[in-house]
């Protein structure tokens, strides 16, 4: 018996030696995401380490190491949505995350391609992306985190992670059809907010406006 559990505790150990060491080498990049996602460092600490202690107590369910990481993400994802949709369900008296503020409604239909007059093929084309590739990493990351919040998560999630509609749709809980409609509103505004941070740069100005819509927002 007393063998048994030697070698138990030794298999645990071992475990937990290789969680730990793949952990670090994804754990910076965890933190960025949950950042991304909840705009603020306390509440990113707190997503991570909830999606820490999940990952070892499902670590069972991890038939591959080789999708350590991938396999690391989706939880990471999964426990900021359920927090998410609890903090919503406590704030359902409150306005609408879908509605936007008057001075964001037009930015809201903005495009590139109107500015840059390109035909319309795809929401971000050659002639777009050599525009926002001239643009400073931190403008676009600014861009994106100043989106409202309904908008921003299906940014991150569809653009940045590249979930599925209907697995951002699942993630957050809200119809396919939302995430669709939030989606175009989210490009829109943060077309927007990068249009204006490229004209800063051009006339030499320091990119200090915020993107429409930034602040506050609710579902």
């Amino acid at each position: 018996m007393a063998d048994g559990d030697s070698q138990k505790r030794h298999q645990r150990e071992v475990l937990c030696t290789r969680f730990e060491e793949r952990l670090e080498c994804v754990l910076d990049r965890l933190y960025g995401t949950a950042l991304r996602l909840t705009r603020n460092p306390d509440d990113a600490e707190d997503v991570v380490a909830e999606a820490v202690e999940r990952a070892w107590e499902k670590l069972p369910e991890l038939r591959d190491w080789g999708h350590f990481e991938g396999w690391m993400f989706r939880i990471l994802n999964n426990t900021f949505c359920t927090q998410w949709r609890r903090r919503r369900s406590r704030q359902d008296h409150e306005a609408s995350w879908d509605e936007l503020p008057a001075d964001a409604e037009d930015a809201a239909s903005f495009s590139l391609f109107r500015k840059l007059h390109q035909p319309f093929l795809l929401w971000w084309g050659t002639a777009e992306q050599q525009f926002v590739d001239g643009l400073d990493q931190e403008d676009l990351a600014r861009a994106v985190d100043a989106l409202p919040d309904a908008y921003r998560l299906v940014v991150v999630l569809v653009e940045l992670q590249g979930y599925t509609y209907e697995e951002a749709a699942a993630l957050l809980a809200v119809p396919v059809g939302t995430v669709r409609s939030r989606l175009n509103r989210g490009r829109g505004l943060l077309q927007k907010a990068l249009w204006e941070y490229g004209r800063q740069t051009e006339q030499g100005s320091p990119s200090c406006q915020k993107p429409p819509g930034d602040g506050e927002e609710r579902q």
